[in-house]
């Protein structure tokens, strides 16, 4: 059975912990993307990551596109919305339907 974590500023996951979410706080870039690796090579399906925190690791995500697990989900923060989360969900449903029918 595949684990679902959650990878962003201690304020914005901490909340997942009650939902049964293991939580992996990370300040940094570079502290994600070791998470990531770590998190990716161990079983977990579901990975959310604050926007903020997956801004600044866009290399690092598109190595994981391609891949179909873990499936990583940019969320919003509480630092705020970059829009990111958004953005995946309009490349997504364009390449299933191939067209961009939110716009």
């Amino acid at each position: 059975m595949y684990k679902t974590a959650a990878i962003g500023d201690k304020d914005s996951i901490y909340g997942f912990a009650s939902l049964g979410v293991n939580i992996f706080p990370a300040e940094d870039a570079a502290e994600g993307i070791k998470i990531l690796r770590r998190l990716a090579d161990a079983d977990y399906g579901v990975i959310y990551i604050t926007e903020r925190l997956a801004a600044g690791m866009t290399a690092e995500l598109e190595r994981f596109a391609s891949r179909p697990l873990p499936a990583i989900i940019p969320i919003p923060g509480v630092r705020g919305n970059t829009g990111l989360g958004l953005d995946n969900v309009s490349k997504f449903v364009e390449k299933a339907v191939g067209s961009d029918i939110l716009s």
